[in-house]
């Protein structure tokens, strides 16, 4: 099944790509997400549209996503998570916490969709979690979860 990205989906491409998914990955993830629409001959003008809308925004966004870049990496992100005694949290620090968290020390307003966990953070320590402010451009966050 065809479909037009509206936003950029990890492993999948960015907003204004036509790409063809199964019908059960349409339909149950990226329709009711409102990640993509369904590709018809009419839906060429808006893949134009979206398209161009994204070259004229490329440069800034790109100069601005390297910036961005520089002030996440150059700071530690502190967020308090109940923990039990030996460290262990009670559940799972989300995406939703760690944007909430790099809001609360300065940061920027991000998507909690563009961040990205390589595993569960389900213990207090130091971690590491990565945000894709633009399609050439990763920052790498240094997460501090603290017991509170």
């Amino acid at each position: 099944m065809k479909v037009i990205l509206t936003h950029e989906v990890t492993g999948l491409g960015g907003a204004g790509d036509v790409v063809d998914v199964k019908p059960g990955y349409a339909r149950n993830f990226l329709f009711r997400r409102g990640l993509a629409t369904a590709w018809s001959v009419g839906a060429q003008k808006q893949i134009d549209a979206i398209a161009k809308n994204r070259e004229t925004r490329a440069v800034k966004s790109l100069e601005e996503a390297q910036s961005i870049k520089g002030n996440l990496e150059a700071k530690t992100v502190t967020i308090k998570a109940h923990a039990g005694k030996e460290g262990r949290l009670f559940g799972a620090v989300s995406t939703g916490d760690i944007v909430a968290a790099v809001k609360a020390a300065g940061g920027p307003d991000l998507d909690r969709r563009k961040v990205e966990v390589p595993t569960p953070i389900k213990a207090t320590g130091t971690h590491k979690a990565t945000v894709r402010l633009h399609a050439d451009v990763l920052a790498n966050l240094t997460l501090d979860v603290v017991a509170g």
